[in-house]
């Protein structure tokens, strides 16, 4: 299947990107990154992330696509779940946001498979977006947690330089991260 094959990786920072790449290009496929994060908080961080993206990009000779900026649109797609805790149903909505751009820009680009950096994170549950992706045609279930997968971004950040972000991207994990690192 894979053989040089293209498939697109929905990115939600560089510093996620690192080993989703590394590992993706080891098992052969032909990785094209999209840039498509419209639920973090400010247009500068948006702009930062994507930044740290276009240095690891830069790094593996990958074509970058970014998707525009669009916070009302996001906060549209998750309306009434606001008050909802990190991994709660808000954050379901927001990876059904996320998947569903990136099945659109794969369909756009001709791209017949598609996936996402957001399963290395230990934060996240791969498999609520695995059960989340499966509706959408194309979309590969690549934990990318497995084979280490988080200690190698870690890894490879630092040996990068890259900015590593405290907080998934919105306000409302903004506020709950510094709540909690308030209380340690």
């Amino acid at each position: 299947m894979q053989n040089g094959e293209k498939i697109l990786l929905h990115v939600c920072c560089g510093p996620c990107s690192t080993s989703s790449i590394e590992r993706l290009l080891s098992e052969g496929w032909d990785p094209v990154l999209y840039f498509s994060n419209s639920n973090i908080d400010t247009e500068e961080e948006f702009e930062k992330r994507y930044a740290e993206l276009l240095k690891v990009a830069s790094l593996n000779g990958l074509k970058v696509y970014k998707d525009v900026y669009d916070h009302d649109a996001w906060h549209n797609a998750i309306k009434g779940f606001e008050r909802e805790r990190e991994g709660g149903a808000r954050c379901s909505l927001c990876f059904d946001y996320s998947l569903r751009r990136a099945f659109e820009k794969a369909n756009e680009l001709g791209i017949r498979h598609f996936c996402t950096s957001l399963t290395v994170s230990r934060f996240k549950n791969s498999q609520r977006i695995f059960s989340i992706g499966e509706k959408y045609e194309g979309f590969e279930k690549i934990d990318f947690k497995k084979k280490d997968g988080f200690t190698r971004s870690i890894v490879l950040s630092r040996a990068m330089g890259l900015y590593r972000q405290n907080y998934c991207g919105c306000e409302y994990s903004r506020k709950e991260r510094e709540k909690d690192e308030k209380t340690v």
